[in-house]
């Protein structure tokens, strides 16, 4: 360590004060560095310095830190010359969209309900949404709260036919052209296979949702 902190006083005192650099920087460079690959595309660094600075910080002589938690000890060699052990944190937050207010199951969710906060990456797990476009326009399907991430499981795409819903079931193949009512068995977004009971009929038929309150059967 002597012989870091003696190196890096012979480049301050040659160089001067423009040597010296906010020390937050000095430890966003060698935390990045650190995280190398691992850190995430959209991550940005949130510092803590938990001690008192003695002075301007020309360099880090040496940094330890350890990823999973940001913790980090480091050796500042000051303006003076002098070493200074100095710790904290560098969290990497990153970009999430949450609501701005309550949402309820059933609703449509805005893009008014929805603001980015900068959240630490140990809160975001793997099912948490990180980009407002998979949120816009789906259907509540868990209570969103505001402030916090939201998971993939608890949205859900709009149902156009509820279980119970009356429908007008169609089916064609190209000459033929029939159509008939049934009763939906169970809830569908547009694209997705239901059950529907035919009330002509009587019998259960595997369809798709094609629109609100209409079903076709498959050739």
């Amino acid at each position: 360590m002597r012989f870091f902190a003696a190196l890096f006083t012979a480049v301050v005192l040659l160089a001067g004060p423009a040597l010296a650099a906010s020390v937050n920087v000095l430890i966003e460079e060698r935390a990045r560095a650190d995280y190398g690959l691992d850190l995430p595309e959209m991550g940005e660094f949130d510092i803590l310095v938990k001690d008192t600075l003695q002075g301007d910080v020309a360099a880090l002589a040496e940094f330890w830190m350890d990823p999973r938690t940001g913790k980090f000890l480091a050796n500042a060699v000051l303006s003076t010359g002098d070493v200074q052990r100095i710790s904290g944190l560098a969290q990497i937050t990153i970009p999430v969209p949450v609501p701005n207010r309550r949402l309820l199951p059933g609703e449509i969710v805005g893009e008014a309900d929805l603001v980015v906060a900068r959240l630490p990456m140990g809160r975001i797990g793997s099912y948490t949404i990180t980009r407002p476009a998979e949120v816009t326009g789906k259907q509540v399907r868990r209570v969103l709260s505001p402030g916090r991430p939201i998971q993939t499981q608890s949205i859900i795409q709009p149902l156009i036919i509820d279980r119970g819903d009356w429908v007008d079931i169609h089916f064609s193949d190209g000459v033929l052209a029939l159509s008939s009512p049934g009763r939906a068995l169970s809830d569908a977004h547009k694209g997705q296979e239901i059950r529907i009971l035919n009330l002509i009929s009587n019998k259960t038929v595997l369809a798709v949702a094609t629109g609100d309150g209409t079903v076709e059967i498959q050739r």
